[in-house]
């Protein structure tokens, strides 16, 4: 009996001694487990409420421990702003020991550590993009082309009831597929169907219980769970990218580049010793800017319209304006957005409440650090609860509410308030914000011009809490589509 309890005793102790340490002056937080941290603090289908929850018991800033390692959630705009714009370069790292770092291999740009590679991949990134027609015109054409095959969908299902889930996504996938390999694919093309779902479900699995667990109990990543099903869509996504680019280097002409993987490929062909550029890097890169481009503009877009229904007055007060505004003319044009102060209102409304990337993706602390007074060890994990600044009391004139006024000021201008984030904000916000942006103005625009958007009667009361994941979508709806009598 006594060598039993001794034993007993003693298995206690060394799983007592597995339980993290908190550092010194770190921010305050639940009692954590051995090996399980903080994980049964947390809803792992959707952690949002337990995140607000937390909040109030802890404040703006408090920690988890995910597993052993610590992790320090950023709440309410004054945080967010002291650590992502003010304190930018302190909190600009990602965490390299995750689910997410493993699926992506450490490559691409996204999800790359805060260093030379990084900085050298987004700069040419971001130049690229711009060269390409991001913010110009020839983008606008882009848009406006393919939004023309999303209008004969909805012609042809005029006054009859549609489902718009695939049709939005196929038209942002086309949109980023153009720019990056000069290629759009019918809609009902086998390989598009298969990367969307490819990439459905591995946004799905990369913020669920699996990932979750994934990133707390290291013991458990060799077994054959749910979360290798990312691993091979991501394969198959990377096999798909390596066709096309061999297809570009047969036919490319050095110095004439078409698309991004031109561009890329003339950057390898003159790169020096020191430079970061490589195929892997290439392929990774075009996962990264698919996934940025693709899933948050086409569940904005489904929130859109979500709204939009069942807001009937807010939808024929933009009809007005876009008639006012576009009364002669062929088409829209981004430009065009500065003489609609509603629209722009609505659209950015849209975004608030939409928070598609709740949880922005997770940076880390690059040194020693403090925030609001806490101090914040190097290689801290940073969690940016990003819906606590676009739903923040004092931020916002009706911050619980679908509202277009939380972007207008008394003379009816359009303003953007600075806790305005939904891409996040400082050197690492999304790489894909302004191609959204303007995705998002020239759809719903072309779109709300030429059709009244209905939500059916038999679709009973409408519900607009989204499915969590990497991003929020809304819950599958039908819509009701009507083409308007002046067009």
């Amino acid at each position: 009996m006594f060598v039993s309890l001794f034993l007993l005793g003693l298995c206690a102790f060394f799983i007592l001694q597995l339980k993290p340490p908190r550092p010194k002056n770190f921010p305050p937080g639940p009692p954590s487990l051995p090996l399980l941290g903080n994980l049964l603090h947390l809803n792992l289908e959707n952690p949002l409420k337990d995140f607000e929850r937390l909040r109030a018991s802890y404040g703006n800033v408090y920690s988890l421990f995910i597993g052993s390692k610590p992790a320090v959630v950023i709440n309410g705009f004054e945080a967010m702003k002291e650590a992502i714009v003010v304190k930018a370069t302190d909190f600009a790292g990602r965490p390299q020991d995750l689910f997410i770092n493993d699926v992506t291999q450490r490559k691409g740009v996204v999800m790359v550590d805060y260093g030379p590679m990084w900085r050298e991949h987004r700069r040419f990134t971001l130049k690229t993009l711009r060269n390409f027609g991001l913010g110009k015109k020839s983008m606008e054409d882009r848009i406006l082309e393919e939004i023309q095959h999303t209008v004969k969908t909805l012609e042809k299902n005029s006054g009859q009831t549609l489902s718009p889930q695939v049709m939005f996504h196929n038209a942002a996938s086309n949109i980023i597929c153009q720019v990056l390999f000069g290629k759009r694919y019918k809609y009902d093309d086998q390989t598009i169907k298969l990367i969307v779902r490819c990439f459905a479900e591995m946004t799905k699995i990369a913020n669920g219980p699996w990932a979750m667990l994934y990133d707390s109990i290291p013991l458990i990543r060799h077994l054959p769970l749910p979360f290798n099903k990312a691993f091979e869509n991501m394969e198959i996504f990377l096999s798909h990218a390596r066709c096309l680019v061999n297809e570009h280097k047969k036919t490319r002409v050095s110095g004439e580049p078409r698309d991004f993987v031109d561009c890329y490929l003339d950057e390898l062909e003159n790169k020096n010793d020191e430079s970061m550029f490589s195929e892997e890097q290439l392929r990774r890169i075009s996962f990264d800017l698919y996934v940025a481009a693709t899933d948050t503009t086409s569940n904005t877009l489904l929130t859109a319209f979500l709204y939009l229904m069942n807001y009937p007055h807010i939808q024929e007060q933009c009809q007005q304006e876009i008639d006012q505004v576009l009364e002669g003319k062929d088409r829209v044009t981004f430009e065009d957005r500065l003489s609609m102060p509603y629209m722009q209102a609505v659209i950015h409304e849209i975004q608030r409440l939409a928070n598609t990337v709740p949880l922005s993706a997770f940076h880390c602390t690059t040194k020693d650090t403090d925030l609001m007074g806490y101090s914040i060890p190097k290689g801290t994990m940073i969690i940016q609860n990003l819906n606590s600044v676009l739903r923040e009391e004092g931020q916002w004139t009706f911050p619980h509410e679908f509202n277009p006024e939380n972007f207008l000021n008394e003379q009816g201008e359009f303003v953007k308030p600075e806790a305005f984030m939904p891409f996040s904000a400082g050197p690492r916000m999304c790489l894909g914000e302004g191609l959204a942006r303007m995705e998002l103005f020239l759809i719903t625009v072309t779109l709300l011009r030429k059709f009244s958007f209905i939500w059916p009667e038999e679709a009973g009361k409408p519900d607009f809490t989204p499915v969590f994941g990497v991003t929020l979508t809304p819950k599958p709806y039908t819509m009701k589509v009507k083409l308007r009598s002046n067009h």
